[in-house]
């Protein structure tokens, strides 16, 4: 995130999004939506990327989410916070990301089929 303090063009992107999403509530109906409807996204493989130190979106909210759906892996970065920037939690988006992009096409309908 330090590399980006001094960039104005990136400031105002982010406060842009950042807006976009507070005046429309997130793009959810209430605050516990994702965990009231998890059922519906359930076959969906996924992993949680949860910095220890969050405090934009705390451990227990993540914690939640993994026990309300336990089919996805659940990834803690112990020395990071918020930012997709920090190193920890680029390591660990990258590391699904790859993980998604080798699994086959047939081996995700099986996952689809099978409801993992």
């Amino acid at each position: 995130i330090a590399k980006f303090q001094n960039d104005a063009s990136f400031a105002a992107a982010f406060a842009r999004i950042e807006c976009h999403y507070f005046v429309n509530g997130g793009f959810f109906r209430s605050d516990g939506q994702l965990l009231e409807d998890v059922g519906r996204i359930r076959h969906i493989p996924a992993v949680i990327v949860q910095g220890r130190y969050d405090v934009v979106c705390p451990m227990k909210s993540a914690w939640d989410l993994h026990r309300a759906w336990p089919e996805a892996d659940f990834r803690i970065v112990p020395d990071a916070g918020h930012s997709a920037f920090e190193p920890g939690i680029t390591h660990e988006l990258v590391t699904a990301t790859d993980r998604f992009a080798a699994a086959s096409p047939a081996e995700s309908r099986v996952r689809r089929a099978r409801g993992r």
